[in-house]
């Protein structure tokens, strides 16, 4: 059995416009960065207050890197949902959808780098 979930990858083309994304406009911090034995360029990124780490992987020689539609994103959650959506836009990233109200918050989205989507979540408004 399993007892951990220590981190999900996403694979970039782009991969210093995408560390700069993760860490200037959500905020995560650079725990590591090496490159694997295959070749593949790694770095890996965590949120304050979360052990799962965040894995950037930049391997060119896999071809083309492919981004599905409604197959998968990442969410965070934000102590002001209206306040983040400013600063991101201000960097360049405004919100795809929302902000929307649900029944515990409010909820919205917005597009990283290379397509991956990206939820943020305020809880109690």
């Amino acid at each position: 059995m399993v007892t951990k979930l220590l981190h999900t990858r996403y694979r970039v083309a782009d991969l210093d416009k995408t560390i700069s994304f993760y860490k200037d406009v959500l905020g995560l911090e650079e725990v590591r960065r090496h490159k694997s034995p295959r070749g593949s360029e790694l770095v890996f990124l965590k949120t304050p207050g979360s052990e799962e780490l965040l894995e950037i992987c930049c391997y060119p020689a896999s071809g083309p890197v492919v981004v599905g539609p409604d197959l998968t994103h990442l969410a965070f959650q934000v102590d002001d949902l209206e306040a983040f959506a400013k600063h991101a836009a201000e960097k360049g990233y405004p919100l795809s959808d929302g902000p929307t109200q649900s029944s515990s918050g409010k909820f919205a989205f917005i597009d990283a780098p290379e397509g991956y989507e990206i939820e943020l979540i305020q809880h109690g408004s």
